[in-house]
């Protein structure tokens, strides 16, 4: 007969074996990437692209799963984080642009080695970046093109450019050794401007934007088994081109004159007469009281609600 006091016993050990042992997992993950990585430059100085570009797509998938993993069992952390970056700077940073170097740029000659180090530069500073602002906490947009999105879509130029939609239609000829160093500097610029860029959402039914994360996944399954490798390279373009799009018309919308903009032009007059029948003049988020304006700043809330306090901006009447 077992005795109760060493199994009690036994048991507590295993359970707290499996703690240690469960950041093994999404760290084994992020060091899966690493090696795709670098075997990926590995396989590019042997001139073995198309393999090359699997391997960034392989480490792509274990980057996926990495954070995914250590949120389901809640054992994320600073570690995680900083590791997970140092390894994508290789991954999608130095790979990618390691592989375009090999398979273009060296055939053109001179010193196209410095787009390379333009890309990991500002893969970089990105993903330094994004662990001082946004690493660890939940997010629906990326400040910048992410990494593994400029990353996939530079590497994955070499296996659209090996399809027969690139070699038997009219865009083989177009002067893609111009076009690439083009792109491989747009995306690094990309990485490290505020462009917003949305988060990949979550999957479900329930919300709006659960159900676009359903359709995303399954148009991307779809896509991948109809068309195989012509599918990655227009994908990642798509997603390139959304957010920047998206950024430029959000910023001419902004820049459209609002009700509260019109009211800066009314005249220092009927700003008076407003003050000698005792009612302030509330322009945006500035009142006018006794001849000066004043900024309002929000302030805790009351019973009342949200209360707006008053500072004194300095401007006069006359301003």
């Amino acid at each position: 007969m077992v005795n109760p006091v060493k199994r009690v016993v036994a048991r507590r050990l295993r359970r707290s074996d499996v703690r240690r042992a469960a950041p093994a997992l999404p760290n084994g993950f992020t060091l899966g990437n690493l090696f795709f990585g670098i075997f990926a430059i590995v396989s590019a100085s042997h001139a073995e692209f198309a393999r090359a570009v699997l391997f960034i797509v392989l480490g792509g998938v274990c980057d996926g799963f990495d954070g995914r993993i250590a949120r389901a069992t809640g054992t994320g952390s600073r570690f995680g984080i900083e590791l997970d970056s140092l390894v994508d700077a290789i991954s999608f940073g130095l790979a990618p642009a390691m592989i375009i170097y090999y398979s273009v740029l060296d055939r053109e000659g001179g010193a196209w080695w410095l787009l390379v180090f333009l890309f990991t530069a500002c893969a970089v500073i990105r993903l330094a970046r994004f662990n001082v602002m946004q690493g660890g906490t939940a997010k629906r947009h990326f400040q910048g093109l992410p990494s593994p999105a400029a990353g996939g879509t530079l590497a994955t130029y070499y296996w659209f450019s090996q399809t027969s939609f690139y070699n038997q239609t009219r865009i083989a000829d177009l002067p893609w050794p111009d076009m690439v160093k083009v792109l491989m500097g747009g995306l690094a610029i990309l990485m490290i401007t505020n462009v917003p860029y949305p988060a990949f959402p979550k999957v479900g039914v329930r919300t709006w934007s659960g159900v676009a994360g359903l359709v995303v996944v399954v148009g991307s399954i779809v896509g991948i088994f109809r068309y195989g490798r012509e599918f990655f390279f227009p994908a990642g373009m798509a997603y390139v081109l959304y957010g920047l799009t998206r950024a430029v018309a959000l910023g001419l919308v902004d820049r459209i004159p609002t009700g509260a903009g019109l009211d800066d032009n009314r005249s220092d007059d009927e700003d008076a007469v407003a003050s000698r029948r005792g009612r302030d003049v509330v322009v945006g988020r500035r009142r006018r009281q006794g001849g000066r304006w004043v900024r309002l700043v929000p302030t805790p809330e009351s019973d009342g609600g949200p209360v707006d306090s008053a500072v004194d901006t300095g401007e006069s009447r006359d301003a």
